[in-house]
């Protein structure tokens, strides 16, 4: 298993851990430079959010994987955590739903949680 599946396998589990809702995972290795894959979650509420942001930074750390970045954790509205091959997009539900990018990024690849974990 390459170092980026890796990581967003460890990354899913946390976001599951945590009660993650409509766990998407885009392989977009082939259309972008940016990464390879995108995690795209929601919570409920911005506890969970945070949550779930708290719990993917204890699993990818204790891992050894540091994040380079990570924006909106005070307000957790959408928490965007990159770690360089991955990045993880955290929304509450209606941030999800406006900024929609599942269909911004419908040319990458989507990929079952299941066959990464």
């Amino acid at each position: 298993m390459n170092e980026a599946k890796k990581m967003a396998s460890l990354a899913c589990e946390a976001l599951e851990d945590k009660k993650a809702n409509d766990l998407k995972v885009i392989d977009i290795e082939k259309i972008s430079t940016i990464a390879d894959y995108f995690i795209i979650s929601s919570g409920s509420n911005r506890n969970q959010v945070q949550a779930m942001a708290d719990n993917v930074d204890e699993v990818l750390g204790k891992a050894g994987y540091t994040a380079k970045h990570v924006e909106g954790y005070s307000t957790a509205n959408w928490i965007l955590m990159d770690y360089g091959d991955i990045i993880i997009h955290i929304f509450d539900e209606e941030n999800r739903l406006f900024y929609d990018l599942e269909r911004i990024w419908r040319d990458g690849q989507a990929i079952e949680v299941s066959d990464l974990l």
